[in-house]
């Protein structure tokens, strides 16, 4: 069955805005949605690590990040498995994050192995 990544871009200012309860609630909410059938996996990635590595003129750098002053920040991902990437969409409407960013979906290829 074709995998789908679900890229989580998180808005840090509604993160924010919540108090612990609500912080609890909705952390709750990402857990029990990981335990639907069709997710293969899914993390938080660390928010005070990352790297950015390009290549420039034939040198390759690597700078801190991601950058916190951004609007967005990659927060995390999930793998899950449908049908069809519409089916992915339509398992995904109530992903608990809709509520504090957006959710971008990919479709993971599959390489035959040689």
């Amino acid at each position: 069955m074709p995998k789908y990544m679900l890229l989580l871009h998180d808005d840090r200012k509604a993160w924010e805005k919540l108090g612990p309860e609500q912080m609890q609630t909705a952390v709750g909410k990402y857990l029990a949605w990981r335990n639907k059938p069709f997710v293969v996996d899914g993390q938080r990635l660390d928010e005070q690590t990352g790297r950015l590595i390009q290549k420039k003129n034939g040198s390759v750098s690597v700078t801190n990040g991601p950058f916190m002053e951004a609007k967005e920040v990659l927060g995390g991902y999930y793998t899950i498995e449908a049908a069809s990437f519409e089916d992915a969409v339509k398992l995904s409407n109530d992903h608990p994050h809709i509520d504090f960013g957006t959710i971008e979906i990919r479709e993971v290829v599959v390489r035959p192995t040689q």
